[in-house]
């Protein structure tokens, strides 16, 4: 399809009604030319397809559709080829609906964990989250269907979400919350774009054009519209000329008739306007082009397929040799999630399953006995529920609690208030342990949450929100049949006042302020050697894994080269397993304030008993780069960087160095406020010192004489030096002796040129 011949065929009413929605759901058509509409669907874990009188968040009138397990749960699996096959069955149940774009991945960063909508995004770290981001895109679009990466950008609390303004320097945004965006354009190239809700210091995200146009398109590549998030639009003539293509939903013509009004007053070039139909256009044409409705949509396989991705998720957070269970012995299910268990969260996201196994109906014909312990609903446990539950745990050689958060504790629209769980849940684990230390508690939520029963319990086991076949991986980790691989995507804080964002998250008013800057997550904890619940990447199995032989491909590389890293795997243990290879990456000294260590690659290795793989990963000048602020740019300080191998960022278990030369030399800016610390960290600059800081060491060098002795024992050499360094070059008029102004101007100049 041609589509700037289509497009310059169309009325400026038409154009402008490209712009936005025809209803909730679907792209407007322009019937005189034959362009027909599309129709785009929540997602990103199953489709939420209503029809177009459908209210955004209800889930009535969706169809039935297969519920897979949801980012917080498939980020834990760290298996590109795993979230790869999900994208590629959410991609065909869309070629079988007719839908042209799934809205998802949401790949914001877990900056709290009272975010509502953690659930459905992947870390708190961005190389994570861009790729397992960019591995489900890829899946996705290979069935020739959209997705709608989301919400661009640092949306990352629900509190007051469609006016806060996020505030965060440049650095923060390109090193936290911009990433896990960039490498999902880059890697994935998704057709579309959803801007956010919120304000990015001061700006709406949805008219904001250093975001839209200057990052995204310009800097990034990106090719396809950018939609907003539904009613996320303030000033609409001014999103089209930031470069927002599409309004959802529908604005009943209001914006549209804004449009033409701005276009005919001369206040929007209509070259912008006939920029973001022909956007709009391709990707609808794209789609149109290789439909295929009659593309199977299996409900049955793609529920044992969420069934095995929920298996490779789930993490083993404890476990002093209870797990696996034998399916000989007596064990207890305990706690209203056996039976009905809660695998998604609330809001847009929401799909109406088809079909759920839970974990009671999937241990069918083994030696289980079921005892309700609490009701989720009205979030109490009565006296007789307990009292039932103790007396089926002590019946039991195993008690498997099964607790977590109902649904009204996160949810799309509001954010959590603290992390813990209901308290008649945490009365119930503790009852249970107290009669039967043979105690495994399953957890189903969808972020962290404080365990004050932890050290009374012999094995823990997150399960998150692992979509409507949970069960049946609960029962197979929970048995052996699978051993379980998944590694934490964020820390577990041992309580919420521990968060580097504590004490000004959600901010004042509609001011966010991300004053903890880069420090997010394990960036935090690790810097302040803090005591934590479970750390960044942290996850158990029932075999064990050796690392060993790390190799470099090099000892002293530029920032223009690549380094390959190798470690060898060895399975050490009696059972096949699966473990997550985490690279990381730190500056050993830096002029700025950096992280101790950053995820820079991971792999997730599957071996047999006794057998040995190598693992390669490759680093490039963004696995050693930070955002310098000052030339708008990545840059790397030469100098010597940790290689780190473990598994988990507090489980290190090679190290080696390599040095790194940066070939990029950042501009000079001397002033006469600048510091001669900070000046003769430049050795050419300290020659071209030299006399006058021999002559202002003269000056404070105090009188050598009988009568100076208690002067010369309150200022030393070492006193000398360190005022001197902190002295700003005007200083030198004070203490330099008759040096002329001129003089000092001429030095300064020549330093700014090098």
């Amino acid at each position: 399809m041609d589509v700037k011949a289509l497009v310059s065929q169309m009325t400026l009413e038409e154009k402008a009604g490209l712009c936005s929605g025809l209803d909730f759901w679907h792209t407007k058509p322009v019937e005189r030319l034959g362009v027909p509409a599309t129709m785009v669907s929540d997602g990103p874990h199953g489709l939420r397809k209503q029809d177009q009188k459908g209210d955004h968040l209800g889930v009535n009138d969706s169809i039935r559709a297969v519920c897979m397990p949801a980012a917080c749960a498939t980020a834990a699996s760290f298996d590109r080829e795993l979230i790869h096959k999900m994208g590629e069955a959410i991609g065909d149940s869309c070629q079988h609906e007719e839908l042209s774009v799934v809205l998802g991945p949401a790949v914001n960063i877990k900056r709290s964990p009272l975010c509502g909508r953690n659930f459905e995004y992947f870390s708190e770290d961005p190389y994570l989250a861009g790729e397992m981001s960019a591995a489900y895109i890829n899946g996705v679009q290979s069935r020739n269907v959209g997705t709608s990466i989301k919400h661009f950008a640092a949306n990352s609390q629900e509190h007051r979400r469609m006016s806060s303004s996020s505030n965060a320097d440049e650095r923060t945004l390109r090193e936290i919350y911009f990433p896990a965006f960039e490498t999902s354009v880059k890697k994935a190239q998704p057709w579309t774009v959803m801007c956010s809700y919120n304000r990015i210091n001061g700006v709406y995200a949805s008219e904001n054009p250093w975001l839209l146009t200057e990052v995204l398109r310009k800097e990034w590549g990106f090719e396809g519209y950018v939609m907003s998030d539904w009613g996320a639009v303030s000033d609409r003539v001014a999103g089209v000329a930031a470069g927002l293509d599409l309004e959802m939903p529908s604005s009943g013509g209001i914006n549209d008739r804004k449009i033409v009004e701005a276009v005919r007053a001369g206040k929007l070039d209509e070259a912008k306007v006939d920029l973001a139909c022909e956007r709009v256009l391709n990707i609808v044409y794209r789609y149109l082009e290789n439909a295929k409705p009659e593309t199977p949509w299996d409900q049955e396989a793609d529920h044992l397929l969420s069934a095995k991705i929920a298996s490779e998720c789930m993490v083993l957070l404890k476990n002093n040799g209870l797990l696996p269970l034998s399916k000989e012995d007596d064990v207890a299910f305990i706690g209203e999630f056996a039976a009905k268990p809660r695998f998604q969260g609330g809001g847009s996201s929401h799909i109406n399953c088809f079909k759920t196994t839970s974990a009671l109906k999937a241990a069918e014909g083994l030696k289980v006995t079921y005892a309700q312990g609490y009701s989720a609903a009205l979030d109490t446990a009565t006296d007789a529920q307990i009292a039932e539950a103790v007396e089926a745990a002590k019946k039991a050689k195993v008690a498997v609690v099964f607790a977590g958060l109902p649904d009204s504790y996160e949810s799309e629209g509001y954010d959590r208030t603290h992390m813990r769980m209901p308290e008649c849940q945490n009365r119930l684990i503790e009852a249970v342990a107290a009669v039967n230390p043979n105690t495994v508690v399953v957890l189903h939520n969808g972020s962290p949450v404080e365990m004050p029963w932890i050290d009374k319990v012999g094995a823990v086991l997150e399960a998150y929100l692992g979509g409507q076949a949970v069960g049946i991986a609960t029962v197979q980790v929970l048995f052996g049949d699978v051993n379980p691989s998944g590694h934490l995507a964020e820390t577990f804080p041992r309580k919420l006042a521990d968060n580097p964002s504590y004490l000004f998250y959600g901010g004042e008013g509609n001011e966010a302020d991300y004053r903890e800057g880069v420090f997010v997550g394990y960036r935090y904890y690790d810097k302040k050697e803090m005591d934590v619940l479970f750390p960044f990447g942290y996850g158990l199995s029932y075999t064990t894994f050796d690392y060993s032989n790390l190799r470099l491909s090099a000892s002293e590389i530029t920032d223009k080269d690549t380094l390959t890293v190798t470690v060898t795997v060895t399975n050490t243990g009696d059972r096949a397993g699966k473990t997550v290879v985490q690279l990381y990456v730190g500056d050993k000294e830096s002029t700025v304030l950096r992280p101790i260590r950053e995820l820079k690659g991971f792999e997730k290795v599957a071996l047999e008993p006794g057998e040995s793989k190598d693992v390669s990963f490759t680093l490039d000048k963004r696995s050693f780069a930070y955002w310098n602020q000052q030339i708008h740019d990545w840059h790397v300080e030469t100098g010597e960087f940790t290689i780190e191998v473990g598994q988990s960022s507090r489980c290190i278990d090679l190290t080696g160095t390599v040095t790194v030369n940066s070939t990029v030399a950042l501009p000079k800016h001397y002033t006469m406020d600048s510091i001669f610390l900070d000046i003769m960290a430049d050795p050419k600059a300290v020659q071209a010192l030299k006399p006058m800081l021999d002559a202002i060491s003269q000056t404070l060098t105090p009188i050598k004489d009988e009568e100076s002795e208690a002067a010369q024992s309150a200022i030393t050499e070492e006193m000398n030096m360190a005022m001197m360094q902190y002295m700003p070059l005007r200083g030198a008029l004070s203490f330099g002796g008759s040096i002329d102004p001129k003089v000092l101007e001429e030095l300064l100049d020549k330093l700014n040129q090098g």
